[in-house]
C-alpha cells in the first residue's frame, strides 16, 4: 500500500464505530452482505440497447452469489435472439460480479444484467421475503405451458385502425368486428399447446383445431378479418 506524504505524517486516531453494512432481506433472512457469496435471490430486470431497437427481460436465480438459473427473453431485434442463446450458456455458474463484467454480446442483455445486479445487491429481489427462496427451475414458470414467452404484438395506423397480432392467449388468426367495424373479440391459436400435441403424434390439422380458441363476443361478429392480410 502506498500512502502520500501528508497521510504518512498524520497522527493515528482510533476508529471506534464499525457496525458493518446495513442488513438486506434475502430469501426470508436479514443478511449483512460483505462478500459476493453472501447474496441470494431470484429477480427480473429489463435492458435495452443504445439505439433502443430491442429490449431484453432477464431472470436470474442466484444462490450464494452464483447464478444457478438464467432466463433470457428478447424482443424487437433478430440478432438479439442469437446473443441470448450465447448468454444462456455464459451466465449460469458465474458469480453476479463476474456476470456484471462479462460481455453478454448484446447491449440490451448487458443493460439487463446491470439492472439486475443493482436489485440483487440491494436486496430488492422478488424473493426477498420468501423463506428459502425459489428452487432452480422457477424461472420456467414465467413461461407457462408450452414454455413460450408472454408476447403482445399490436399494430395500428390512423387510416386503417388497429390490428391484434399476438396476445398472451396466442397467435391471433381472426378479428371479430361488429356492424360498426369495431373489434369485439378475436380468435387465437396457442402455438405452445399446438406444438406439444404435434410432437406427441397428433395430426397437424387436428392439433391446430384443438389449440384454437376465441375471446370476447367472437360469435356475435358481423364479420371476421385476418389481421395480417385484410
Amino acid at each position: 500500500m502506498i500512502y502520500s506524504q501528508e497521510v504518512s505524517n498524520m497522527t493515528c486516531i482510533a476508529k471506534e464505530v464499525n457496525h458493518g453494512p446495513a442488513p438486506i432481506p434475502e430469501e426470508g433472512k436479514w443478511v449483512q452482505s460483505k462478500e459476493i457469496k453472501d447474496i441470494s435471490g431470484l429477480t427480473h430486470g429489463v435492458g435495452w440497447c443504445a439505439p433502443q431497437q430491442g429490449a431484453c427481460k432477464l431472470t436470474l436465480n442466484v444462490k450464494e452469489g452464483i447464478i444457478q438459473e438464467a432466463l433470457i427473453e428478447t424482443v424487437g431485434c433478430s440478432g438479439m435472439t442469437h446473443s441470448a442463446a450465447m448468454a444462456s450458456e455464459i451466465l449460469p455458474g458465474k458469480t453476479i460480479l463476474e456476470a456484471l463484467n462479462t460481455d453478454l454480446v448484446c447491449d440490451a442483455i448487458n443493460t439487463a444484467m446491470r439492472e439486475l445486479f443493482l436489485q440483487i445487491a440491494y436486496g430488492r429481489t422478488q424473493t426477498a421475503f420468501s423463506e428459502g427462496g425459489l428452487p432452480v427451475g422457477a424461472g420456467l414458470e414465467d413461461l407457462g405451458k408450452g414454455l413460450r414467452s408472454q408476447i403482445g404484438t399490436m399494430y395500428g395506423t390512423l387510416k386503417k385502425g388497429p390490428r391484434y397480432l399476438e396476445l398472451t392467449e396466442g397467435y391471433v388468426t381472426r378479428l371479430a368486428l361488429d356492424k360498426e367495424e369495431r373489434i369485439i373479440g378475436y380468435e387465437f391459436v396457442s402455438l405452445g399447446k399446438m406444438m406439444e400435441m404435434i410432437k406427441k403424434g397428433t395430426p397437424a390439422q387436428e392439433a391446430l383445431e384443438k389449440a384454437t380458441g376465441n375471446y370476447g363476443r367472437f360469435a356475435e361478429a358481423a364479420r371476421y378479418v385476418d389481421p395480417r392480410k385484410e
